[in-house]
C-alpha cells in the first residue's frame, strides 16, 4: 500500500464540481482503497509509504475515448488544397481523402505503423492520459482492419496506458467495393469483426452512418451480428446531416454517439432513454471550419452525459492534445469547466463501458493525473500549456 497525502482532489466519485483539500488516497493492488481528508486516513494505512503531494490537484486520470490514431501517411496535402479553395469532389480526384489514408495503411506493416502511432500516444500521455480508445477504419480490407488492432493492442503493452480496440471497417467504403456494398458489409465488416474477435481483438463495434459513408439499415446489419457476438456498439452520426443513426444505435443499447452536429430531439430522447453517451469532437468541429454547433443545451436538458474526445486522426482532426480538447469543449462548444473535466474523466469512461476508471472512489483503478495547479478550471482555461506533474498509472507513480 502506499498514501498519496496533501492533496487537492477534483472527481471523488464522479463529482468534480467541489473540492477535497487536505486530502489522501490509499493505494493497493493497482486500486484506490480509500480516499479522504489526510486527518482522517483509517489506523491500519498509518504506517503505509506516504508521498506529500505539496497542495497539487489531483485528478482521475484522464481518459480519450475516441481515436483513429493508428494509421499510415498524413493529409497535410489535402489540408493545403482545402485551404486553396478545392472542393471535396477536387481532392477524392487527385487521390486524397480517407481513400489515400487507406493506401499508406495497407502499405505499412506492424512495425511501420506502431513506430508512427507512437508519437501521437505520447503527446497524449504528456497530458494525463491514462486510457485510450483506439479505432481501426483505415485498411477497409479484412487484413489491414486486423492489424491495426493488433497495433492498438500492442500500445497498451509498449506504454503505461490502457488500450481499448474498436472494430470500424464500416468507416468507408474501399475501391474495390464500389460497385458492391453488400459484399463489403458482409465480407469485410462483419466477416472481418468476425474473425477479430474470434482473435480476441475487439473491445467494441463501430461504424461511420452518414451520406459519404453508410446508410442506418447497412450499420444496424453490422451491430446486429456484433450484439449477437456480445460486443457493444458505438456509432458515428449526425456529423453532416441527421439521418436516424443516433436513435437506431440507441436503441441497440450504444455505448456511446459521437459528433451530433445534426442530431435532433428524436435522437436526444433515444439517447436519454437507453443511457447512451454523446461524445462531442470539437477538433474535426474546428478543422472542418463547421458552424453547426451540436445540440449541447438540449442534450443537458435531456440528461445526456456528455464526453469530448481528440478524434485524433490525419484528415479532419489531426490533434493530439486532450487539453486543448477541453479548452475546445469551454470555447467553441459553451460547456463549462466542470463539464470538461467530467467529459474526459467519468463521462468518458462510461462512453468506453468502464466503471472502474475516471473516478476517484474506492476499487475504482489507481489511474491519476497529478498538476501543479490549484483549480480544475486552469485545464480548460489554459491553451498550450500543459501544468501535468505526473501520473499513476495502476498505482505506480510515475
Amino acid at each position: 500500500m502506499q498514501i498519496l497525502r496533501n492533496a487537492r482532489i477534483a472527481g471523488v466519485g464522479g463529482g468534480v464540481s467541489g473540492l477535497l483539500n487536505g486530502a489522501s488516497i490509499a493505494i493497493e493492488d493497482g486500486r484506490i482503497a480509500w480516499v479522504g481528508l489526510d486527518a482522517d486516513l483509517p489506523a491500519a494505512h498509518s504506517d503505509a509509504p506516504t508521498r506529500d503531494l505539496e497542495g497539487r490537484l489531483v485528478t482521475p486520470g484522464l481518459i480519450d475515448c475516441h481515436t483513429h490514431i493508428v494509421h499510415g501517411g498524413d493529409r497535410a496535402g489535402e489540408f493545403e488544397m482545402r485551404l486553396e479553395g478545392a472542393s471535396y469532389e477536387e481532392i477524392a480526384r487527385s487521390g486524397h481523402g480517407i481513400l489515400s489514408t487507406v493506401r499508406s495503411t495497407r502499405e505499412a506493416d506492424e512495425e511501420k505503423l506502431l513506430a508512427l502511432a507512437l508519437p501521437r500516444v505520447d503527446a497524449l500521455i504528456a497530458e494525463g492520459v491514462t486510457t485510450l480508445e483506439i479505432k481501426s477504419g483505415y485498411g477497409l480490407d479484412v487484413a489491414s482492419e486486423i492489424r491495426m488492432l493488433r497495433v492498438a493492442r500492442r500500445i497498451g503493452k509498449v506504454r503505461r496506458v490502457h488500450v481499448v480496440t474498436t472494430w470500424l471497417a464500416a468507416h468507408a467504403l474501399p475501391a474495390e467495393y464500389r460497385e458492391d456494398r453488400v459484399g463489403y458489409i458482409r465480407e469485410v465488416a462483419i466477416a472481418g469483426m468476425e474473425r477479430a474477435h474470434a482473435e480476441g481483438l475487439i473491445d467494441a463495434v463501430d461504424g461511420f452512418c452518414e451520406g459519404m459513408a453508410f446508410t442506418r439499415d447497412e450499420i444496424a446489419t453490422v451491430f446486429d451480428r456484433a450484439i449477437m457476438l456480445g460486443l457493444p456498439v458505438k456509432l458515428h452520426a449526425e456529423q453532416l446531416s441527421d439521418l436516424g443513426g443516433a436513435a437506431m444505435a440507441a436503441r441497440r443499447g450504444a455505448l456511446s454517439v459521437d459528433h451530433l452536429e445534426y442530431l435532433g430531439a428524436d435522437g436526444i430522447a433515444a439517447m436519454a432513454a437507453s443511457g447512451s453517451v454523446a461524445v462531442l469532437l470539437p477538433g474535426a468541429f474546428y478543422t472542418l471550419r463547421e458552424t453547426k454547433h451540436p445540440p449541447v443545451e438540449a442534450l443537458r436538458t435531456a440528461g445526456v452525459a456528455i464526453a469530448l474526445a481528440t478524434d485524433c486522426n490525419p484528415g479532419t482532426s489531426p490533434l493530439t492534445s486532450i487539453l486543448l480538447t477541453m479548452n475546445m469543449g469551454a470555447t467553441l462548444f459553451r460547456m463549462t469547466p466542470a463539464e470538461c473535466l467530467r467529459a474526459v474523466t467519468c463521462n468518458a469512461a462510461r462512453a468506453l463501458g468502464l466503471a472502474d476508471r475516471g473516478v476517484i472512489s474506492p476499487g475504482a483503478h489507481a489511474d491519476l493525473a497529478i498538476w501543479d495547479i490549484r483549480h480544475p478550471a486552469e485545464l480548460s482555461y489554459r491553451i498550450g500549456f500543459n501544468p501535468l506533474h505526473a501520473r499513476v498509472f495502476g498505482g505506480r507513480y510515475v
